[in-house]
């Protein structure tokens, strides 16, 4: 099996992998995958890829819930994702936000998408390229993170991806490379694209 030591793939949490429904998860229990998430997932691990969640979570800033509370519901996931054979390297959170009401996280910061800290610190963390690997997400926050580290861009229409294209067409904010119907089209594309790689090194 080829073996991508440099490529990792960054996937967005809320709205990519599991269900958004409240727009702010902060209860395990509310850790609802979307069907082909971990079988999608157990594929880039198949494929000896990174896997790193990189997710803004500003209801800690907001109030709504502590960090203590996204850690656990990291945890959920986890154990959803185990039962089906797939794991994610590593989970990394941003809980800032400029209009928060908690004073320590009401700041600017660097790692709040579409700023790049949290995918330049997952990259940094497990030996990755940023320029040689995918993000995955729903958001544009995150194709701009992900277009400001160089990684492929590639659109889920869950969540609020159907809102976020219908944006991007209107403002041609950034360039695509793939638009996904979900998480699992999303790694097709990704490992179609390795293969294309891989071909032009042999």
């Amino acid at each position: 099996m080829k073996i991508y030591r440099e490529i990792g793939v960054f996937l967005d949490r809320d709205g990519t992998i599991n269900e958004d429904l409240s727009g702010y998860i902060g209860d395990p229990e509310q850790v609802v995958l979307f069907p082909g998430a971990a079988s999608a997932i157990r594929k880039l691990n198949e494929l000896n890829l990174r896997v790193m969640v990189v997710t803004n979570q500003a209801g800690v800033a907001r109030g709504y819930y502590g960090e203590e509370d996204v850690r656990h519901t990291n945890e959920r996931m986890a154990q959803l994702l185990a039962r089906e054979g797939a794991h994610v390297d590593g989970f990394y959170y941003c809980p800032h936000h400029v209009e928060g009401i908690v004073p320590r996280y009401r700041i600017v910061c660097e790692c709040r998408k579409p700023e790049p800290g949290m995918l330049l610190r997952a990259a940094s963390d497990f030996g990755v390229d940023p320029a040689q690997s995918y993000i995955v997400g729903d958001a544009l926050s995150d194709m701009l993170a992900g277009d400001r580290v160089g990684a492929k861009k590639a659109l889920v229409l869950t969540g609020h991806g159907r809102e976020s294209q219908t944006q991007n067409e209107e403002t041609q904010e950034v360039q695509l490379d793939y638009v996904a119907q979900d998480l699992s089209d999303a790694v097709r594309w990704i490992a179609e694209d390795l293969g294309k790689l891989v071909k032009r090194e042999t």
